[in-house]
């Protein structure tokens, strides 16, 4: 089409290379033109999420939509990483070392601000929708805007435009200027400027200040806080896919300038990690051009491929803001193949990415933080701190091999002192120990169930919580509190019943999946149980109550790799949940590592109440013979074990009757030669010396029984005695 006239109404040019060399505008082409912004389309995932250990999240909870409220409390968020690790700290540059000697736009990167279309020009006409645009930076060295501010340089070029370093002569500082409209239109650039005012209101720490809002000829401009140091875009470019606690320490920081923003109303839409600032020991949100207000339904949207959530198109939201803080977290991670592509809004399988194998937790935080469905994300950035500083927590324990405890928000503590009788019997996994959730102090019937659920008898309790349902029928703390007591009475069809009370209200609440995994368990449907207590560890990443349930239900399906891994993972981070320390122990007992066995109960604290009934599962461990005999060591160890216990009476004659037992027995069927200098409980590793120390226990134990029993005992007494002439 080279030479012909262009046929647009009053222009008098002519077309070159396809565009006319007067209103710049693309040739006129035969179909007609859409002016519309494309609009963003949900897509389904590829394939079924599945995690290193074969799990999956649910993905059809409901078919309505979700709550609009969270019962997460606060996260800590004061300082970078939360005092769990130390970040090198950045030096802040000097301001205009950062300007670009000759600002230019690479032509892979020139795309119409309207329609996304590509462009060849620096400056002209979009030839699809014919929306005018330039690349060219409209400020120049030594400008100056409204009298006040110098312009140095452009510094970056964004969404919205070049971004220029600048000096405020009034206050002597440097300054950032952002565009807000790129026009020919003074009267359009005031108006952009006034639109942009509820951002004055706009004050955080981790947010880069706003000073002020200005119109320079046809454009208008924020006045920025400028910030040093350096973007997590350089920070991952120069140094690659970043150590696991310090790239979750940055987004943890930063989910509190999210928490503010959206507590005010607002959505940052354009979260990626160009948008973050790592100065000193802290980081800051930058560049605000493309923030709304959420309730604005006919401002432009602001986003980037690859980072953006399915739905953004129809409208940011506060669930569409934190898609973008998971994708911004998997890229600082891991380098995504396909990542504007096959994987737009998935994530790699574990399969394709090892670190997904080694950090299961940390995955599963991000399949929930970049769910296709929003009502399967988290709903809201506190939730989403606080299960991510879980996560941070137990990575930093196991990366050093230091405990991280902390008191969870939602849960209670270990429950093993609670439901465990006090007797020497060995400790089996049971409901019993599952940990409860903490009641929601904002349930409408918070009051009247703290007050039933202080009763003891179960039947009782029972009676009581179903006058309080009667009495609050919408508060899902008396139907879940009712539930958990029909488990201990047995009534398990009722306990469904009141759980689909509370699912009919909100699907999505976690706690429905906790309860009905503690009834199946009860019941004895250890399989099922573990399916829906996996479904609690993806609603729940950070917490360590769903690991040590999926491990009591896989120890009783017998499931002994899945339940070694969550117990280890409990216990490393949190030796106070004792319930992982002894489940690991048997774990690994059965299958034969009686070495890791009396590792895993070393880790009980000495502040225990169960520390002595450590001790003593150590030494009925280091003696067992299931798998395989003990040797000398062993019982050696074993003995030096009781011997230090401060257990007195039937339960220490019984230890050393087991003992000496073992003893004996490995020593007359040839298994162990008898040695004069290895003492076992005071007695020479000889059968005549182990003979007269069983025999003293076994009568011990007599004088202490009564009946049968005590004949019984003095019996196996006479008949285990040393033989002699007389």
């Amino acid at each position: 089409m080279n030479s012909d006239r262009c046929t647009r109404n009053g222009c008098t040019g002519t077309i070159e290379d396809g565009y006319c060399n007067v209103c710049g505008l693309a040739a006129v082409k035969s179909q007609n033109v859409s002016s519309q912004k494309q609009s963003a389309t949900i897509t389904a995932r590829s394939s079924p999420v599945t995690t290193g250990t074969g799990s999956s999240p649910l993905t059809n909870r409901s078919k309505g939509s979700r709550r609009s409220s969270s019962t997460s409390a606060r996260s800590s968020r004061r300082q970078l990483g939360a005092g769990l690790i130390s970040v090198p700290e950045l030096p802040s540059t000097e301001p205009e070392k950062a300007i670009i000697p000759n600002p230019m736009v690479p032509e892979n990167k020139r795309f119409c601000s309207n329609c996304n279309h590509p462009l060849r020009r620096e400056k002209g006409f979009c030839s699809k929708c014919g929306q005018k645009y330039s690349f060219i930076p409209s400020l120049n060295p030594g400008d100056l805007v409204v009298g006040q501010y110098e312009v140095k340089g452009a510094i970056a070029y964004g969404g919205l435009g070049w971004i220029y370093l600048g000096f405020d002569k009034t206050l002597s500082r440097y300054v950032v200027l952002k565009g807000l409209l790129n026009t020919e239109d003074a009267a359009s650039a005031a108006v952009a400027v006034a639109e942009r005012q509820f951002l004055a209101a706009v004050k955080h720490g981790n947010i880069v200040g706003i000073y002020n809002f200005v119109n320079h000829g046809t454009e208008g401009f924020i006045v920025m806080e400028y910030v040093g140091g350096k973007t997590l875009k350089e920070i991952r470019k120069s140094r690659g896919p970043l150590p696991v606690a310090e790239a979750i320490a940055y987004i943890h920081r930063i989910l509190s300038a999210f928490a503010y923003l959206h507590s005010l109303g607002m959505v940052y839409c354009d979260f990626k990690p160009d948008n973050i600032m790592v100065e000193g020991g802290d980081v800051k949100l930058i560049d605000l051009g493309g923030v709304r207000r959420i309730d604005d339904l006919d401002g432009d949207i602001y986003g980037t491929v690859g980072y953006s959530a399915p739905e953004a198109g129809e409208g940011p939201t506060v669930v569409s803001d934190l898609f973008t803080v998971g994708r911004t977290l998997a890229v600082l991670l891991t380098d995504i193949k396909g990542f504007s592509k096959e994987h737009l809004y998935t994530l790699p399988s574990p399969q394709k990415e090892p670190l997904f194998v080694q950090q299961e937790s940390l995955y599963r935080f991000l399949i929930k933080a970049t769910a296709e469905n929003p009502d399967d994300r988290f709903q809201s950035a506190d939730e989403m701190a606080d299960q991510l500083l879980g996560v941070l927590r137990e990575v930093v324990a196991i990366a050093t091999n230091l405990p991280r405890p902390s008191t969870s928000n939602l849960l209670s503590g270990d429950m093993l002192a609670l439901a465990h009788s006090g007797s020497l019997e060995p400790i089996q996994p049971e409901y019993q120990q599952l940990p409860i959730p903490i009641l929601d102090a904002s349930d409408s019937g918070f009051n009247a169930v703290l007050n039933a659920s202080a009763i003891a008898d179960p039947i009782k309790r029972a009676v009581s919580l179903d006058v309080v349902v009667k009495q609050f029928p919408t508060s899902s703390e008396a139907w879940l509190r009712l539930a958990n007591t029909l488990i201990d009475t047995g009534d398990f069809e009722e306990v469904e019943q009141s759980l689909a009370k509370v699912e009919a209200k909100d699907p999505w609440d976690w706690r429905i999946f906790w309860y009905r995994g503690r009834a199946l368990m009860a019941q004895g449907r250890v399989i099922e149980a573990q399916k829906a207590f996996d479904q609690v560890y993806f609603d729940l990443p950070g917490e360590l109550a769903p690991k040590l349930a999926l491990g009591l239900a896989a120890e009783q399906a017998q499931n002994y790799q899945l339940a070694i891994k969550m117990y280890d993972l409990v216990s490393r981070t949190d030796p106070g949940y004792v319930t992982a320390a002894f489940g690991l122990a048997r774990c690994l007992c059965a299958t034969g590592d009686r070495k890791g066995a009396v590792a895993a109960l070393e880790r009980v604290p000495p502040a225990s109440s169960l520390f002595t009934r450590s001790r003593v599962e150590i030494a009925r461990t280091l003696i067992n013979r299931d798998r395989s005999a003990p040797g000398s060591q062993e019982l050696q160890a074993a003995s030096t074990a009781i011997e230090t216990l401060t257990l007195e009476g039937m339960d220490r004659h019984r230890l050393t009757k087991q003992v000496l037992e073992t003893a004996l027995n490995l020593l007359t069927s040839k298994q162990l030669q008898a040695a004069a200098d290895l003492k076992i409980l005071g007695q020479p590793f000889q059968e005549i010396h182990l003979r007269k120390g069983l025999e003293k226990a076994l009568r011990d134990m007599a004088h202490l029984s009564s009946g049968k029993e005590k004949i019984h005992l003095v019996d196996e007494a006479n008949k285990i005695r040393p033989r002699t002439l007389i």
